[in-house]
Order: structure tokens, then sequence, then C-alpha cells
């Protein structure tokens, strides 16, 4: 029995296709998401990419759309990867968002507050772009943290 084929992307020789993947993954989250940069985004986000997170739009457009959203309402917003780990073509992650509410948010208006979500993400790479994404940032907590939705008592 053979092992099933695994697709390549653009690593570099000596770099494996875990390693090349993990960094692409890190230069979208921590240059695209955090900083809020359409042109790295649109340089590492495939042309035909498919969302599958709720509450994003299609393709890269809405990419940049829900990251814009997001710097707008945390201007100082910033994703750090805490764990990850890859497997051909896969990227499994968790992320660690933070940030200080000064704009609106979901109809909600700036606050001043800080918040600190968990997020998870899996995204599939193909030739060094993210082709696929599935992700869930744990938005009820985004909430809370901002007074627009009640914390239950535990």
């Amino acid at each position: 029995m053979t092992a099933p084929s695994v697709p390549r992307t653009a690593a570099a020789p000596g770099v494996s296709l875990a390693e090349a993947n993990i960094a692409t993954f890190r230069r979208a989250i921590e240059e695209g998401w955090s900083r809020g940069d359409a042109a790295v985004i649109n340089e590492l986000f495939a042309p035909d990419f498919v969302e599958h997170q709720a509450g994003i739009k299609p393709g890269r457009a809405g990419v940049i759309g829900a990251s814009q959203a997001l710097h707008a309402g945390f201007p100082d917003l910033r994703l750090t990867v805490e764990d990850v780990s890859a497997t051909g073509d896969m990227v499994w992650a968790r992320l660690r968002g933070t940030g200080t509410h000064e704009g609106p948010f979901q109809g909600a208006p700036a606050t001043g507050r800080r918040i600190e979500i968990t997020v998870i993400d899996v995204a599939r790479i193909v030739d060094g772009r993210l082709v696929e994404h599935w992700g869930v940032a744990d938005r009820l907590s985004l909430l809370q943290q901002i007074g627009f939705a009640p914390v239950v008592p535990r």
C-alpha cells in the first residue's frame, strides 16, 4: 500500500511542507489580519479562496471586509498564534485575539474595554496560498466583554 499523495506547496529547499504552510499561515495572521493589510491578504489568499467561517462573506474580498470591520471596532487588534500544527496541505491553529473596543462593532458603540478571545482556525494551503478556511472565534465572549451580551452567572 502506498502513502496518499500530499499536495506540494512553494517550499524552499530543505523546508518541509508543514513548515512552509505554517510560515504562510503565520504571515497571513500576523501581517494580513493583525495589521489589517489587504495587500498581504491578496498575496497569500488564492483568487478562488473559499471561506467557511460564519459571518464572513465569500472570497478574498470577504476576508478583507471582515478584517476592516474588526479593525474599525478594535484598532489595536492583535491575533497571536498560540499553538499550530500542520499535516500535508492542512494547518490547525489556536489563536489569541486581543484589542481595545474603540469604535463601533456589530451595533455596539465604543466602550474602551479590552477584550481577549480564543480563535480556532483550520486552513488548507496549496502552492503557498490559502485556498480554504474554517474558523471559530469566541464571538459570544467578545460581545460579553464589551457589554453587548449578558454574562450568565456560573
